[in-house]
């Protein structure tokens, strides 16, 4: 175990961050994202120290190597883990499900959390971690001098609903989430603004995803309003929530090891990929020694990171009127001329990647630094990575160099699905397992992703990551079941999501994609509190 570890910005002004500080400012003043300043190796025996550890001992094992005993000693630790996880149905929170043994073709359910979606695995730990660290910076303050947070968030769906549940009611915690207006499913708004606690805020934004991602980034750029407000950011750029995802690699390699004792087991993970984060989480898990083969980024028809791994280039890409989202993209640019396409797995409907940059500063680092020292290198990537940032933003995309690509190869491979193929493997699964297993469209995209492999002859285990429960996404489930004898959508449905239509509501509307009009809304809301 490590005694200390820092994190540092991915565009090289600042570092030396503490864990606590990381967590608690989410997004570095410089607009770049935090990484720890080294990954840490796993102990020498932890394929046998560890192969019959529950999900909660793993999550202790792993989070101690980021996180300082000095910050949060163990105790306190197992004590977050265990609140974190007690609200999972799954006794083992992230079952592992065989879908075809033949064909070595298996399915990690990440959505038994209270919002039945793969966030709550990392939103329930990060929700319990802002309110530790608030209580003990609390300790002994009158009410007039406690610390408060401001949680700004941007969901395309999931990430909304599981942030929310994982703050509601925490005393000193305001949370604000934003979604693009009309375009998330009817399951997912319902979720999240039939939460009618007195510290959470649905703002409804005209516009897309990308949108309100740009906005919440906006927002923490802004010097003034983040000192006031003290934000707190629940998207993937917060480094707990990749810290969290990357348990679930180790726990479902053990799961899979004692299933098949006799093999040497190097899987290939299938990620069903939007903004880069549950991925990433497995490239950690990989740098710090689980064995596997390769992981794959699995895309829906907003394919950005498919199309850098086929050419190396980051672009954002023009697409057709039709497809075409009303309003604005960022910084001015109208969505007829870049936008993004609305298909059946809207939660991976976005158009720029967030935490691609963290894979980014990494490339970078092992290919493109000439530093003598650690920190001369750690600052040369931090300004290539800040170099492709502004590309990015003033050009529409950047190119990496052969080196940079290549080594991204090494790690990880790529695939796109269209809506119509996503529909086609829902079917298949669905008719060709004895269970009737019913995938939501995003699992669906990387299981799509697998069968390929399989095609192909593919001969090593496949773990495709189940993102979120398909009672979600009732219409991509319909249009790909609806007719086949004993399906019917009433089955699927859980008892939770069964009134929410007719639940109270609360909701705000923003009727353009604009941050000062966000802000606008925000500082009313939050005086609203005050004075209730």
């Amino acid at each position: 175990m490590v005694s200390s570890q820092s994190y540092l910005s991915t565009r090289g002004g600042s570092s030396g961050f503490s864990f606590e500080d990381t967590v608690l400012k989410g997004l570095a003043s410089d607009g770049g994202l935090f990484i720890p300043e080294s990954i840490p190796s796993l102990p020498a025996d932890w394929q046998t120290a560890w192969s019959t550890a529950s999900f909660e001992e793993l999550a202790f094992n792993i989070f101690s190597l980021y996180i300082s005993p000095s910050e949060i000693p163990p105790a306190d630790l197992r004590s977050l883990i265990s609140k974190s996880y007690s609200t999972f149905r799954a006794p083992d929170i992230t079952p592992l499900v065989t879908l075809d043994g033949a064909q070595r073709l298996h399915l990690l359910e990440l959505f038994h959390g209270p919002t039945f979606a793969f966030k709550d695995v990392a939103l329930q730990f990060v929700g319990n971690l802002f309110e530790y660290f608030l209580q003990r910076r609390n300790a002994g303050k009158e009410d007039g001098e406690k610390e408060s947070l401001t949680v700004v968030g941007a969901t395309s769906g999931d990430t909304g609903s599981a942030a929310i549940y994982g703050l509601r009611g925490k005393e000193n915690i305001s949370v604000f989430i934003l979604h693009p207006k009309g375009k998330i499913s009817p399951i997912q708004e319902a979720q999240m603004t039939s939460v009618l606690d007195g510290n959470v805020h649905n703002l409804a934004v005209v516009g897309t995803f990308d949108n309100c991602q740009d906005i919440v980034k906006e927002l923490f750029a802004d010097a003034d309003f983040n000192a006031r407000h003290k934000l707190g950011a629940v998207n993937s750029i917060n480094w707990a929530r990749i810290l969290a995802q990357i348990v679930y690699y180790f726990h479902s390699y053990f799961a899979l090891a004692k299933r098949y004792p006799s093999e040497h087991t190097n899987p290939r993970f299938v990620v069903p990929t939007g903004n880069f984060g549950d991925v990433l989480a497995g490239y950690f898990a990989k740098r710090m020694g689980l064995p596997m083969e390769k992981l794959v980024v699995a895309t829906n028809e907003n394919d950005i990171l498919n199309r850098f791994w086929n050419s190396g280039t980051y672009e954002i890409h023009a697409v057709s009127g039709k497809d075409a989202e009303g309003g604005i993209v960022a910084d001015g640019v109208k969505a007829h001329e870049f936008g993004v396409k609305e298909t059946l797995s809207p939660a991976m409907d976005i158009l720029v990647s967030s935490n691609f940059e963290r894979l980014l500063w990494y490339l970078a680092f092992e290919k493109e630094t000439k530093g003598e020292g650690v920190e001369e290198r750690q600052k040369e990537a931090g300004e290539r990575v800040k170099a492709m940032m502004a590309d990015l933003k003033g050009k529409r995309g950047f190119s990496v160099t052969k080196a940079m690509l290549n080594l991204a190869r090494m790690d990880f491979d790529s695939e796109r699905v269209s809506d119509e193929q996503t529909v086609e493997t829902i079917k298949k699964i669905y008719t060709g397992s004895e269970t009737k297993y019913v995938l939501d469209p995003h699992s669906s995209v990387g299981v799509t992703a697998a069968l390929r492999n399989l095609d192909a002859e593919y001969s090593n285990h496949q773990i495709c990551l189940s993102t979120a429960h398909p009672a979600k996404f009732s219409h991509a489930v319909d249009l790909a079941l609806n007719g086949i004898e004993g399906y019917n959508f009433e089955d699927v449905l859980p008892d939770q999501f069964k009134g929410l239509a007719v639940a109270e509501k609360r909701v705000e509307y923003v009727e353009k994609a604009e941050k000062e009009l966000v802000k606008e809304v925000i500082e009313r809301l939050l005086e609203g509190e005050k004075s209730s």
